[in-house]
C-alpha cells in the first residue's frame, strides 16, 4: 500500500473556511475519510499480524475479503468503511492492537464485521462467524439480526452465497438480510427505489436496518438509526430495535427541514445532499434541541427529537458544519500542539479548549448564516423577530470566539487562513442592521450568558482575552 497525501484546491479551502464550500466540499472530504479509514483497516491487518494467534488469522481473512470485494464491487466497500460505526471501530481496535491491555482479546471481530458486510454488498460467496452482542449479530451499514432464543458466548455464522443472498444464523434460527435500503455509498450509486407511502424501510421481522427518513436531490438518503456496536457516544439503546413509531416522529420535521434547507438554504443543502447522511436519537437529551457529532463518524449526527422543522433544519446546519471542520482536520493541521488554556464560549456552560472554541465558532457561524436568511423568509413576524436576535446573538458569538482563536497564538499559517476567512465572513454579518428590539435581546442573552459562566467558572484566561 503507497499512500498519497490528499490535495484540496486553496479556493475550495477558502471557501470552506467562509461556511459553506457546498457540494464539491462534502464529496471531496469523504473521499479522504474513505482513504483514512482504508488506510486504517490496512493498519489494523498489520498491527493484528504482528499479534498473532487467532487475531492475526481473523485480520488477514477481513483483509483478504476487502480486497476481493474491491475487485469485485469498489463502490460496496466504499459504502461499508465511509458509514459511520466504521471509525470508531476501526480506530478503536487499531487502538487495542497497538495498546493490548492483556486481559481482554482485541475485538478483531469488529474487523471482520466490516468485511463481512463488504462481502454481502458485493455478493462475494463466503462465511464467518461473528459473537453476538446480547441477541443482536451487526452487520455495519446493513443491519442488525435479532435472536431473542441467544445465549451467552452464542456465535452466528453469516454466510453470502454464490447468487449473493446473505444469511445469519444463531440459536438455531435463520434470518435473511433483506435488500439494502439504498444502494452504494457517499461516493457513487444510483438513487434508491421510491420509497413506500410511509417512507420507511429497515424493519422486517427478526431483521432491524436503519429507516429511511427522506430521499435528498441526487439519490442521497437521510437515515434513522443507532450505529452498530461500537455505537455513538450517548446514543440511545433501543433493546428492541428502532420502531417504526419512532422513525415517524422523525419524519415530518426531517422532510420539512429539508424542503426548507432545500428552498432557503440551497449550499448547506447540497452539503446535506452530497452523500448518506444518518441520524442518531440521543439518550438524554434534556431540554430544547440537543445535538452532538463526533471526529470519527463522519456523515453521523447525534441529536434530540425534533420538536419543529426550523429547529431540525438549523440543527442539521450547526452538525453539518462540525463535520465538514473535523474531516478537514483530518487532513489539514490548524492548531499548534500543547496549551493547557481554556476560553469562554457563548453556547456551552464550561470553559472550552482552543480546539472546541473553534469548532463551536465555526458551527456558529453555520448558525448566524442559517438565521440571517430566515429572517428574510419567516413569514410570521413573531418568528421573524426571533431570527433577528437569534442572528445578532450568534454573530456576535462566533466573531468574539474566532477573534480569541487569532489572538491565541496557537494557529497554524493554515489555521490562520481558515480563522482570518471565518472572520471575514462574520465581519460583512456584523455589517447587516438588525432590528434594535432583536439587538437588545441578544446583547441581554450575551451579558446573561456571560454573567453566569463566571459565576461557575471564575474568570479565566478566556474570560479575560475576550474582555481585552
Amino acid at each position: 500500500m503507497n499512500p498519497s497525501p490528499y490535495r484540496m484546491p486553496g479556493a475550495l479551502f477558502d471557501a470552506i473556511a467562509g461556511g459553506g464550500g457546498g457540494a464539491a466540499a462534502l464529496r471531496l472530504l469523504g473521499r479522504a475519510e474513505h482513504s483514512r479509514r482504508l488506510a486504517c483497516a490496512y493498519a489494523v491487518t498489520v498491527a493484528a499480524r504482528e499479534t498473532g494467534g487467532r487475531a492475526g488469522e481473523a485480520a488477514e481473512h477481513a483483509w483478504g475479503l476487502f480486497t476481493d470485494a474491491t475487485r469485485a464491487a469498489p463502490d460496496a466497500v466504499a459504502a461499508v468503511l465511509t458509514h459511520p460505526s466504521a471509525g470508531p471501530a476501526l480506530f478503536g481496535l487499531l487502538a487495542q492492537l497497538r495498546h493490548p491491555n492483556g486481559q481482554l482479546p482485541p475485538p478483531v471481530h469488529w474487523f471482520t464485521a466490516l468485511a463481512m458486510s463488504a462481502a454481502a454488498r458485493a455478493g462475494l460467496p463466503t462465511r464467518a462467524e461473528l459473537p453476538l452482542t446480547g441477541s443482536w449479530a451487526a452487520l455495519p451499514s446493513l443491519g442488525r439480526a435479532r435472536f431473542p432464543g441467544a445465549r451467552p458466548g452464542d456465535r452466528a455464522e453469516v454466510r453470502v452465497d454464490g447468487s449473493g443472498h446473505c444469511r445469519v444464523t444463531a440459536a438455531g434460527e435463520t434470518v435473511e438480510v433483506p435488500g439494502l435500503p439504498y444502494p452504494g455509498g457517499p461516493l457513487s450509486g444510483p438513487a434508491p427505489e421510491p420509497v413506500r407511502s410511509d417512507g420507511f424501510h429497515g424493519t422486517t421481522g427478526r431483521w432491524h436496518g436503519a429507516q429511511l427518513l427522506t430521499v435528498l436531490d441526487g439519490g442521497a438518503p437521510l437515515l434513522l438509526d443507532t450505529l452498530d456496536p461500537p455505537c455513538f457516544p450517548h446514543s440511545a439503546r433501543h433493546p428492541e430495535g428502532l420502531s417504526t413509531a419512532e422513525a415517524q416522529r422523525w419524519a415530518g420535521p426531517a422532510r420539512g427541514a429539508c424542503r426548507l434547507l432545500r428552498a432557503d438554504h440551497p449550499e448547506t443543502y447540497a452539503e446535506l445532499a452530497a452523500g448518506p447522511h444518518l441520524l442518531v436519537p440521543l439518550t438524554h437529551p434534556g431540554h430544547g434541541n440537543r445535538s452532538g457529532s463526533s471526529a470519527e463518524t463522519f456523515g453521523c449526527m447525534a441529536l434530540s427529537e425534533p420538536t419543529s422543522v426550523t429547529g431540525l433544519a438549523v440543527t442539521l446546519t450547526h452538525e453539518t458544519q462540525h463535520n465538514k471542520l473535523a474531516a478537514l482536520l483530518h487532513l489539514f493541521d490548524l492548531f499548534e500542539p500543547g496549551g493547557p488554556d481554556r476560553f469562554y464560549a457563548a453556547w456551552r456552560p464550561d470553559p472550552r479548549p482552543l480546539p472546541g472554541l473553534f469548532h463551536g465558532a465555526y458551527a456558529h457561524l453555520g448558525v448566524a448564516r442559517f438565521w440571517e436568511r430566515r429572517r428574510e423568509t419567516e413569514p410570521d413576524p413573531a418568528l421573524r423577530a426571533t431570527a433577528h436576535a437569534q442572528f445578532a446573538r450568534w454573530r456576535l458569538a462566533a466573531h468574539e470566539a474566532t477573534t480569541v482563536a487569532l489572538s491565541s497564538g496557537r494557529l497554524t499559517p493554515l489555521g490562520h487562513r481558515f480563522a482570518q476567512h471565518m472572520l471575514t465572513a462574520l465581519d460583512t454579518l456584523r455589517r447587516l442592521p438588525v432590528p434594535a428590539p432583536a439587538l437588545h435581546h441578544a446583547e441581554s442573552a450575551a451579558r446573561a450568558h456571560r454573567t453566569d459562566w463566571h459565576n461557575r467558572n471564575g474568570a479565566g484566561e478566556g474570560a479575560r482575552r475576550l474582555s481585552a
